[in-house]
């Protein structure tokens, strides 16, 4: 991939991050990820799709509940929005370049400053997709996937789709149609959506019914339109409990694909699973991706972590190796995400102020994948962890469970199975053991 410098250099002290090996003391070097290297048949590459997320990588800059943002960037001082998003453009793609990652994605006004009117916009957007054509073309990196912008406006408080006024929710849908758009013409592999306020904060004023349908036919309409204009990309769903609101309509992994199930949706659209989401949820991010493979609908991840003792979304960068691993094990089982690939939807923390932390926070979370990809796979191949799961269910493989499964039996015949056998054996799970597998093989 070649490294892309506009007329400014952004990051003039960063040349192509290399692959130095474990033994490397270099900050700004990768110490296990290398893209190159085959693990269970398939490029590192290939198997993570890794991706920069424009919003926290451009866009963040330190701000929280408590105060502004810390961080000044050199790519937002040009005196017009349309100048503004160039510099910004030209920064992502030296970014992207010199990290050596093959994709991005973004929200449509990451990448545009929002006009007065919904034509400004517009016209914003459409200059800018052409100028990312032309960045797409010169380096190789390609759009992971697109998304709109449905809820920081003050329009969009009470929703987007879910909006209980009709106008907002025909503005949220110019608004998705155009950011389709920008994907189709980027050639994105996916367009996500996530319901930042498409839930409620209170019940007393809340039609739930009409809300998630209307959520229903708007998700419908975006499917029906990317399919009849050339998107042949996957939809996916970001499931979240809370934060914004109260509650989310797509609190988790297993509520999405209920709610997809139900409304006909399920032959296109897949998840976009993110760790910090699940912690929120009161799920193990491994039990969200794996209700996901369970369906046949893990499509893409957000890549990041939250604080144990924050009850918030802080979207930090991913350095549990353990976590990590448990994730790689559903990932390889599964056969890969589908469709997707994983974006650091992570953010330096507001002490972090210099444009380099960005780099190595990013390095960081690409190794701690990498390292845990090659960890899951060593103890997929070359320990007991698989023949001792298949042996839990070793009943089910012959005999009166083998029938069970298959369906022939009645209740009254199982049943009758039961009494002749009596008190069952006690099996001890042995958890203790499963989790000592996985540090033998942390090396």
């Amino acid at each position: 991939m070649p490294v892309l410098i506009g007329d400014t250099e952004y990051f003039p002290d960063v040349g192509p991050v290399p692959y130095e090996g474990p033994d490397s003391d270099t900050p700004l070097a990768f110490k296990h990820y290398d893209a190159d290297r085959v693990v269970a048949g398939r490029r590192m590459e290939d198997h993570f799709r890794f991706a920069v997320a424009y919003w926290h990588a451009f866009r963040q800059t330190g701000g929280d509940p408590f105060g502004p943002g810390t961080i000044s960037f050199p790519w937002d001082r040009a005196a017009t929005a349309e100048q503004r998003a160039r510099d910004r453009m030209d920064a992502a793609f030296e970014f992207i370049t010199k990290l050596g990652v093959p994709y991005y994605c973004f929200h449509d006004l990451d990448l545009v400053d929002e006009g007065d009117t919904r034509a400004e916009t517009r016209a914003r957007l459409r200059d800018i997709v052409a100028y990312a054509k032309e960045k797409q073309e010169a380096s190789g990196a390609r759009l992971l996937w697109g998304t709109a912008n449905l809820f920081s406006h003050p329009r969009y408080m009470n929703g987007a789709a879910t909006n209980p006024d009709a106008d907002v929710v025909a503005f949220a849908a110019s608004q998705l149609k155009d950011a389709i758009d920008a994907t189709i013409a980027l050639g994105g592999r996916g367009y996500v959506f996530w319901g930042g306020r498409e839930g409620y904060t209170t019940l007393l004023h809340t039609d739930t019914k009409r809300e998630t349908e209307h959520l229903a036919r708007f998700l419908t309409m975006a499917r029906d339109y990317g399919r009849a204009n050339g998107f042949e990309g996957v939809f996916l769903i970001e499931p979240k409990p809370m934060e914004p609101t109260k509650h989310q309509y797509d609190y988790d992994a297993a509520t999405v694909i209920g709610f997809l199930e139900r409304h006909g949706l399920a032959d296109d659209f897949k998840l976009n699973l993110e760790t910090n989401h699940a912690t929120l949820a009161g799920h193990a991010m491994e039990h969200e991706m794996q209700v996901a493979a369970d369906a046949g609908m893990l499509g893409s991840l957000d890549a990041n972590r939250g604080d144990p003792h924050n009850g918030w979304d802080t979207d930090q960068f991913p350095t549990d190796l353990t976590e990590t691993v448990r994730m790689m094990l559903v990932l390889l089982r599964a056969g890969g995400l589908q469709g997707g690939g994983i974006n650091f939807d992570a953010k330096v923390r507001r002490t972090s102020t210099d444009l380099l932390d960005r780099f190595h926070a990013h390095i960081g979370g690409m190794d701690t994948f990498a390292r845990a990809l090659v960890i899951a796979d060593d103890l997929l191949r070359n320990s007991d962890l698989e023949a001792m799961r298949a042996a839990r269910y070793a009943s089910f493989d012959a005999g009166h469970g083998a029938a069970f499964e298959a369906g022939d039996l009645t209740l009254e015949a199982l049943a009758e199975i039961g009494d002749r056998l009596g008190e069952p054996a006690q099996t001890s799970g042995r958890q203790e053991r499963y989790e000592n597998l996985i540090l033998q093989h942390i090396r």
